[in-house]
């Protein structure tokens, strides 16, 4: 592996690791914390009403894409998830952006990077190759 590939694994390793802890926890609040989760549901993307059971279905579907996304399995799938689910996330939360400075809105502008960091890793996933496990050939990485 040349030094510039060496570089670019090892950066985008960093990314994939930094945005699956963001994910993770948001992914474990689902299980810790239903009620909150449902309330973030009604908040931010109108859907009300939802129990105990469905946030902990939603979150057992997230989990496995999470962790297929952390291993690097079916990168064009996971990744793309990944993405799709932090610019729903990003998108959905626009009334904070309107009034940054009421709190705790100014958190929410951290979205915004993370977004570019989940978009970087999807576009670059041919080059993110260390630590991933390639399920074609059975070997990691």
């Amino acid at each position: 592996m040349s030094s510039t590939n060496s570089r670019i694994s090892l950066v985008l390793l960093l990314l994939r690791l930094s945005v699956f802890l963001v994910i993770f926890m948001w992914t474990l609040d689902k299980f810790v914390d239903p009620g909150h989760a449902a309330a973030v549901f009604e908040t931010f993307y109108f859907i009300g009403g939802l129990g105990a059971l469905p946030i902990y279905i939603l979150g057992a579907i997230e989990l496995v894409i999470l962790i297929g996304f952390v291993m690097g399995i079916r990168k064009g799938f996971t990744y793309g998830a990944i993405l799709l689910f932090h610019a729903i996330s990003t998108l959905s939360a626009f009334k904070q952006y309107f009034n940054p400075f009421q709190s705790p809105n100014l958190l929410f502008f951290a979205a915004w990077p993370m977004l570019a960091a989940c978009f970087a890793l999807f576009y670059l996933r041919d080059l993110d190759t260390r630590w991933t496990f390639d399920l074609g050939s059975a070997k990691t990485k």
